[in-house]
């Protein structure tokens, strides 16, 4: 369980992208970021200058892409027979209580840039047929449905892997000294060469002061339209605000996620089990007031809505970011080797990257991974419902890359299968 009643406030280790590309980075410091009594994360500054505006476009899409009709998710970005691990997935994973997570909306991408080549996509998916949560091919929407989704998610995945190509090689040259046998470049090699990366793009959904004076959230998408058997819509009839189930919808996910106590709400203590995870701070949203529609709506709940598009491009334009958050107490949070609950915030202009599961294995548990969770934000000022978008990128060994005892792949199938 995540508690954020008594969690401190820590800052985490941070060192510069040039320390990084000169290799510089003492041995101490990542220590005091990886390490046995670490949080298990580096925060790196002075990141490439087009970061933050490709964050702020990225992060953006996402308010976007979980407001599109559910039809559209369902039927054209959707992919069960990937477990929903690949294209868009609400509903789908099971959380510690055992319900299925309808508080955020996930799309999936296998981002190495090499795992687009078909040839190479197709070679690994007939080496592992069974495995179609890490080799299924990537679905996007179109160009007339989210027009330049496509590109700024490929942008922004390939800038993180390339920084977190530093980073494992920073980790790199302290495993050559410590650890026996290690060898040389081997983590670099596993972050570089990776097709099995995998990127999530999340978008968790407003929380609603009041359900029946709100308007314009998903709530088909909210609730897990999609799943077999059950159409939960909004009826395109009603008046603005006026949602069908709307206020069933709330009323169910309040009583499960949000009693008191209960702070892993938005997404539950976990490790991850890749090698090193890069993480945006995420980008708060009110879409009360910015409404995030891609096409235009002659009908209800929205009322009539242009969509807003960057001129330069053609592309679907940034939305405003809040200052803050709206409850101080939303974030990340992570279970440190003390047993305390830390929160850690993540600068607008920076990266991080956190280790995971398979980076402890490789590094013999010299670096570590640690429990963390997300807590949503619980009270909205001004009768506003903001969205928390944040992307993570997962860099793992190829799916043939021996972690400890096993190859990759059946180290990562425990975990999929845990969880969906």
């Amino acid at each position: 369980m995540g508690s954020t009643l008594a969690a401190k406030q820590q800052s985490a280790v941070t060192v510069s992208l040039a320390e990084l590309e000169a290799d510089s980075v003492p041995f101490s410091v990542l220590e005091e970021a990886f390490g046995p009594s670490s949080l298990g994360i580096l925060v790196v500054r002075d990141v490439p200058p087009e970061f933050p505006a490709l964050r702020r476009k990225l992060l953006s899409y996402a308010s976007y892409l979980a407001n599109l009709p559910p039809e559209d998710l369902a039927e054209k970005l959707e992919v069960p027979e990937a477990k929903w691990l690949v294209g868009w997935s609400c509903g789908k994973e099971t959380l510690k209580s055992g319900r299925y997570d309808t508080l955020k909306g996930s799309y999936y991408v296998n981002c190495a840039p090499e795992f687009e080549d078909q040839d190479t996509q197709r070679n690994i998916a007939s080496q592992y047929p069974s495995f179609p949560e890490y080799t299924a091919p990537n679905v996007w929407p179109s160009e007339d449905l989210l027009p330049g989704f496509k590109e700024t998610f490929e942008e922004l995945c390939t800038l993180i892997i390339e920084v977190a190509v530093l980073v494992a090689r920073a980790c790199d040259k302290y495993a050559q000294e410590k650890i026996p046998d290690y060898r040389t470049g081997f983590l670099e090699h596993l972050v570089e060469s990776s097709v099995s990366s995998k990127a999530r793009l999340l978008h968790y959904f407003p929380v609603n002061p009041n359900p029946s004076t709100s308007a314009g959230i998903n709530v088909g998408a909210a609730t897990g339209a999609g799943e077999e058997g059950e159409d939960e819509g909004y009826d395109e009839d009603e008046e603005e605000g006026d949602f069908n189930e709307e206020e069933d919808a709330y009323e169910e996910l309040g009583n499960e996620a949000h009693s008191p106590g209960e702070d892993d709400d938005w997404c539950a203590t976990h490790k991850d089990h890749g090698c090193l995870t890069g993480l945006t701070s995420a980008m708060f949203i009110d879409e009360s007031t910015n409404r995030p529609i891609s096409q235009p709506t002659p009908n209800p709940p929205y009322g009539h809505f242009d969509p807003k598009y960057d001129a330069a491009n053609g592309h679907l334009a940034t939305l405003p970011e809040l200052t803050s958050s709206p409850d101080p107490e939303a974030g990340l949070y992570i279970h440190s080797r003390a047993g305390d609950v830390i929160k850690v915030n993540i600068p607008r202009d920076c990266l991080a990257f956190q280790t995971g599961e398979a980076l402890e294995v490789i590094t013999k548990g010299r670096f570590q991974a640690v429990p963390h969770f997300v807590r949503g934000p619980k009270t909205v000022s001004h009768g506003g419902r903001v969205a928390r978008n944040t992307l993570a990128v997962f860099t793992q060994p190829n799916l043939w890359e021996k972690v400890g005892e096993t190859d990759f792949a059946g180290f990562a199938r425990g975990v999929v299968e845990r969880n969906h």
